[in-house]
Formats: structure tokens, sequence, C-alpha cells
């Protein structure tokens, strides 16, 4: 794993670069949130393709319990993806609803990820 550093004003931006799975429980949230956070990160990006599939699937219910740390600890995270290839209306309107917000996107683009943030 390697965190690309971008600022954003005065804004620490992680911007997560790895192979593989980065992201695969409750527990990986927590502890990317606590170590970038106590790396002076004030905001992180995550891809889509380093977090588990199954975060994707809201019955497992893992989206919104890793969300909720992220909201609870005021970090604010972005997730940059193709979310287009998700067919169940229930995470289009979880993302369409994190979208309305200002702690948790989910964007096609690095650029709108920097941009929200």
């Amino acid at each position: 794993m390697r965190i690309e550093t971008h600022r954003i004003g005065q804004a620490k931006v992680a911007e997560i670069q790895a192979e593989g799975l980065v992201l695969t429980s409750v527990e990986d949230g927590l502890s990317l949130l606590g170590d970038l956070y106590y790396q002076g990160f004030d905001k992180i990006i995550l891809h889509e393709e380093n977090i588990a599939p199954e975060f994707f699937d809201l019955k497992t219910k893992l989206a919104g319990e890793v969300l909720q740390k992220f909201v609870q600890y005021r970090m604010p995270l972005a997730v940059v993806g193709d979310f287009s290839k998700y067919t169940s209306k229930s995470l289009r309107d979880f993302i369409y609803e994190c979208n309305q917000g200002r702690q948790v996107n989910f964007v096609q683009e690095l650029s709108s990820a920097l941009k929200d943030l």
C-alpha cells in the first residue's frame, strides 16, 4: 500500500494506492482511519478496486458500519470508481444519499474526489 499525498488548501489528503484489497472489514476501516489520522491526514480517498465486493452489497452492512466510523470521527472520505456496474437500487440510493452530504462521496474520477473534498 502506498499513500499519495494531495493538498487542498490547508487540508492534507491521503489517496490510498494499492494492489489488492485494503478494506475488507470494519476493523480494516478503523485501522486505516486511525493510521492516517495519526499521520496528520485530514481526508481520505479510496479506490473501489481496493474495497471488498461485500462492501457494495448493503445486506452485509459492511458499508454502513465502515462509513459510520468515518462520519463519527469526522474524517471525510471519497471513494473513486465506476459504480454503474452495480444494479442494486438500494445501493444506488445509498450512494445518492451519501453524495448529498459532505462526509462521504462516491465519484468516478480522482479529480472529482479532490474537488468534492
